[in-house]
């Protein structure tokens, strides 16, 4: 897909083939769950599933840094729950945002995904 198909694809929300749009979404919303294994495919140039890929890599390290959390005493008692609780909303945010076929970034973290080239 060129950039001026990709365009077309991601202003209509229908795409050029709807087999290729719903691979895409899939794909999307498996980088939050496993956010390498999208570029372990054949889509892993796109755009779209970029997008969603950092931003799956970026929740990922959240829950990375709640577990450290859950780790220290006292204040990780209090804090990796609260923390595992927002993760688990950006998650929901950010799989019903793949769904939908958006590139919004997460609230609080999806910004730093920017940060990251792949």
């Amino acid at each position: 897909m060129n950039q001026e198909e990709y365009k077309e694809w991601h202003n209509t929300g229908i795409g050029i083939d709807s087999h290729m749009a719903k691979n895409k979404k899939l794909l999307a919303i498996v980088a939050y769950l496993i956010f390498f294994l999208p570029l372990l495919t054949e889509s892993r140039d796109d755009q779209y599933v970029k997008f969603h890929v950092k931003q799956g890599f970026v929740l990922f390290l959240a829950f990375a840094v709640q577990t450290i959390f859950g780790i220290i005493p006292v204040i990780g008692t209090i804090a990796a729950p609260v923390l595992l609780v927002i993760n688990l909303i950006l998650l929901i945010i950010g799989i019903v945002n793949a769904a939908r076929g958006k590139e919004k970034p997460l609230p609080l973290i999806g910004e730093l995904a920017d940060r990251f080239k792949f």
